[in-house]
Order: C-alpha cells, then structure tokens, then sequence
C-alpha cells in the first residue's frame, strides 16, 4: 500500500530528499550551539577571557543563521512536495476514477468517492509533510542529542536511557487503541457527506414535504457520533502529553540533583568531573531528547489518524476497471446493426436474480425500434449492454458483426450515442454543453443538431442564445429543455446507434412527434432505440419490444402487437382517451 501511494511523489522526488537534508542540517546546528554556549561559558566568561567570548559569540550567531536557513529550506521543500504529492494522488485518483465502470462506480458511494478526494487527500498531505520533516527532526535529535549528552556525561545520560523505554511503551500501548475509532470515525464521515448531498440534492422534495427539522435531526445524529467517536481517540491519545511531561521534569529534577553533586564535588573542573556550563548544556539536552520523543509521539499520532484515509485511497487506486479494451481491439464499427444472442445479465456476480434472462433479438441498421415494458422490466439495462456500460453475464451482444467486447472502448461509445433517463448539464453555456457530443461541431452543426432536437427556438429566446449559461444540473432550464438539449448533443456525435432512454417523458406529444418526423427525415441510417412509457412514442416504430421480468415476452410492429400481445393492447387501449374498443 505505501509503495503505491510512494508512485505519487514523482516529480516532486528531489523536495523530498531535500527537505530532510536540510532538516539534518538545521537539528547538527541546533545541538551544536549548546556546547558552544559550554564553552562560551566556562572558558570565556567563568575565566574572564574576552577574546574566547567574542569569538564563541559569533560562532553562536553563524550557527544560529545556518539552523535558520537549513529550516527555512526544509519547510519550503516539504511543503512543496507535500502539495505536489496531493496533487498526484487527487489525479491518480480521479482518473482511476474515470476509467471505472458502472460496477466498479457501484462499489463506492459518490459522498465516498468526493470525501476520499478531499479531505482523505488532506489528511495524508499532511501526514507526508509531517513524515519528512518531523520524523527526521525527530530522529535525529534523539540521536544527536543522546550521543553530544554521552560524550558530556554518561553517567547522566544513563537517566534518559532509563525514562526513554517508559515513554515508547507507553506509545506503543496507546497508539493501537485508536485505530478502531478513527476507522468509524472517517465512516460516519462519509455517511455526513452523503446525507449532505442528498438534502441538497433534493432541497425542493425537502422543502415541499417539510422536512427540514427531520434532516437536521439526521445531520446532528450522525455529526454527534463523529464528535463522540473523535472526542474518545482524542481522549487516549491526549494521555500522551502528560506523560511526556512527566518525564521531562523527572529528567530535569533528577539531572540538577546528580549534576549539581557532580559539579560540586569537582570543583568545576572537567577532568574530575562537570563544569557549570556543561551541566547547562545537560539541561538543554534534555528538553531536544524529551522534545524529540514528545514530537515523536505527534507522528504517530498522526499517521494513526492517517491509516485509514490511506486505505481508502488505496482501494481507489488499486481498484481495476471491469471493462478494459482487447489487446487487438477493433477500430472500426461496420455499422448499427445489434443483435442480442442468448443474452443474460446479473448486476454482480454474487446476485441470485438475473435482471434479463436469454434475450435474443436481432436489430437491422437504420431500423426504428421501440421498447416497451413495465417498472423493472430492464428496459435500461438492455440497452446500457449496447456500449458496453455493463458485460453480459452470458451469451454476447454484437453490434455491426462483432461482439462489443472486441471493438475499442472509446470507438464503441463514440458510435453509439446515449441519452440516459436521468438527464445531465453541466455548468457552463448552452455551447459548452452541446459540444460535449463533439468538440470539434460548428455554430451551424450546432444549430442544425438543435433543430432536429425541436431545441433552436427556445434556445434563441433566451437573451444570450447559444451563450446562455446553464447552471449546475441544469436548474435554470425545464426538464422539457433539459431532455432536448440532450438529445442534440447525442446527435452532434453523428452516431451509428441512438438510444434514447425516455428521454420525451417530459415534452408534450406534439414536440415529441416532430422530433421522431425529424429522426425519420434527416438521419435515416441510424438505428434508434427508443424507450417509451408512452404507446404513441413508438406505434410508427418498424419493430417494437415488449419486456417483461427481464424477458423479452413481444417482438412486432403496431399493427402485429395488436393482434399477438395482450400486453400490448392492454398499454394502448388504456392510454386511449375514453377507451376505444
């Protein structure tokens, strides 16, 4: 796992060798100017000795300026690649992301995949940041530190060999405990996120229903067991800090008691003993030993706080997509020919119930099919089979000749156009949006692929025209304009299949029968595949499908479907008005 997170350095490889280097230098000249400040002591001052003190004095400042800028150094290095790590992490991500199918999106929730993106991110930001500055510091402060304090006085520097032992159990001890907490802890967290988005999502059926008292009880419930849950990994590991204290002045008091013995009984003399100003430097010694393991024990802390943002990235990137491109996949789609060949789907491989059972259909180029089929029926996961959103469990589903599995990814998708139930914008102007079917299109394919869709009139009432901006999720448009702005970006991608997945639901019967007139006239050879709850959307179809349980239980035109299916003719005689016998 820290190997594949380790990738996401990259470029940023040199700050983050530089940065500890520089902090290596900054902790030499840290534990060099107490014995400095020793000397100063006892051979400048104690002896009256001027020359000794300027010199020190100035040695002092020299060292001070060097810790200065070497940690000056490593706090911009590491903090350079600190953000450059996030920076490849999020992309890594993202585009794992991206490349994932329908199942494996399935497997996270879209509140899990935003909180892993963000503050998960963050989280190991700083924790890499901490690991390459902090852990170094730390380190070799203690070991510095430690060895200046031996050469000063072992047998005062056995003190920190007694306490030091103390404090790493005790680390150890209550590290291990936390890490339960904050796995649930960073879950509920994606349970916020998510009850989030829904009520903001979903503000007008909240409003509508008047329910906003009963989604703020939700947001507090769940926001109270984050803090409670928080406050509890908080609470063990805040035992740390008085214990590190503890220490300390033991350290402190035990060190001026045997070393005050010490420079007494030698009289100051450092051949018998200790002088004054290295009893001195012993006090500072202390503190950089006692410090050190004190920030150490941050680190752990941190990266125990970090362990399971670091697992839940980890399962984004090592995730694999389900459907990837055949080594020698085909580049080229013949054309809009479907056939269906004994086809079965489960939605995963553990499911018991199969959404479409034995399906086999065949579907000529150019034709006009209609599919129609109750609640549940798998009318949309029918045609999500066509480019290859989900592979079939059993049998293969051919499109031009070949098995979809065969062709390249992005070449099966760029020749089959979708228009999906639920209807998608995003931020940006009317142009932005319809040039997502094809980057390349021109104002006049733009108006012309608007035209068939029966979108250029309202589109030209707006003030801005083709410039007007659509705010995220299109919520400054209807849901009439949203499906037509739709379907002409399917259009402006001149696909060999077109799939609209009840994308008229919400435009009247008039506008709806001239975009069919449209698709007739102007873009004969493309097969369209049209779902419909409404008889009058497909009744001029040359073939129309009948799905029921995920069966396909009807095949036929109008005129067939009404002599052969009792379905059929219950749906038409029923949507008639007064019913006609």
């Amino acid at each position: 796992m820290i190997r594949r997170l380790a990738r996401c350095i990259r470029e940023y490889k040199w700050a983050t060798l530089l940065s500890p280097l520089c902090m290596m230098g900054e902790v030499a000249m840290e534990v060099l100017i107490p014995l400095v400040m020793a000397q100063l002591y006892d051979y400048g001052i104690e002896m009256g000795n001027m020359q000794v003190v300027v010199t020190k004095s100035i040695h002092l400042v020299l060292c001070a300026l060097a810790s200065l800028c070497f940690g000056m150094g490593s706090a911009i290095f590491a903090s350079k690649a600190a953000t450059g790590f996030a920076k490849n992490l999020r992309h890594d991500m993202f585009y794992r992301v991206q490349n994932f199918s329908f199942s494996n999106i399935d497997k996270f929730s879209s509140a899990s995949i935003v909180t892993r993106l963000t503050s998960d991110v963050a989280h190991l930001q700083m924790t890499f940041q901490m690991i390459i500055r902090m852990t170094i510091r730390c380190t070799m402060m203690l070991a510095m530190a430690l060895i200046a304090a031996l050469n000063l006085s072992a047998k005062l520097s056995t003190i920190y060999l007694q306490v030091m032992p103390l404090l790493i159990v005790a680390l150890v001890c209550l590290t291990p405990m936390v890490f339960k907490i904050f796995d649930r802890a960073f879950k509920l967290t994606d349970r916020l996120n998510n009850v989030v988005q829904e009520n903001v999502h979903g503000i007008r059926v909240v409003k509508s229903f008047v329910r906003e008292e009963k989604e703020a009880e939700k947001f507090t419930d769940i926001s109270e067991k984050m803090a409670q849950n928080f406050s509890k990994a908080e609470k063990i590991l805040a035992l740390n800090g008085p214990l590190m204290q503890a220490c300390i002045y033991i350290c402190m008091l035990t060190i001026s008691w045997v070393g005050a013995n010490m420079v007494v009984g030698s009289g100051n003399n450092r051949e018998l003993g200790l002088t004054t100003g290295e009893l001195s430097s012993m006090f500072t010694y202390t503190t950089q030993i006692l410090m050190g393991l004190m920030n150490m024990s941050l680190v752990f802390v941190m990266m125990t706080m970090s362990r399971t943002p670091m697992h839940r990235c980890y399962e984004i990137l090592q995730e694999e997509p389900d459907l990837v491109s055949s080594p020698n996949a085909l580049t080229e789609v013949k054309d809009g020919s479907i056939d269906f060949e004994n086809v079965s789907f489960r939605y995963s491989k553990e499911a018991q119930h199969r959404a479409l059972k034995e399906v086999t259909l065949h579907i000529p180029s150019g034709a006009t099919v209609g599919i129609l089929g109750g609640t549940g029926s798998s009318k949309s996961t029918l045609v999500q089979l066509i480019p290859r959103l989900y592979d079939v469990s059993e049998g293969s589903v051919k499109v031009g000749g070949h098995d979809v599995r065969d062709y390249d990814l992005q070449v099966l998708r760029d020749n089959v156009a979708m228009v999906l139930q639920k209807n998608v914008l995003f931020s940006g102007s009317i142009k932005e949006n319809l040039r997502w079917g094809n980057p390349n299109a021109t104002d006049e394919e733009l108006e012309h692929a608007c035209r068939l869709a029966c979108a250029h009139d309202f589109i030209t009432s707006f003030p801005d025209g083709y410039d007007t901006h659509i705010e995220q999720g299109g919520t400054n448009v209807s849901g009439g304009q949203k499906q037509r702005l739709c379907i002409a970006r399917a259009l402006l991608k001149k696909p060999k299949i077109l799939i609209l997945d009840d994308s008229t639901s919400a435009v009247d019967t008039h506008t709806d029968a001239m975009i069919r007139k449209a698709f007739r006239e102007e873009i004969p050879g493309t097969t369209k595949l049209i779902i419909a709850q409404r008889v009058a959307s497909v009744q001029d179809a040359d073939m129309i499908i009948i799905l029921e349980n995920g069966q396909v239980v009807a095949v036929g035109n109008h005129e067939e479907l009404m002599q052969s299916s009792t379905i059929y003719q219950e749906v038409f005689y029923s949507q008639q008005k007064g019913g006609i016998e």
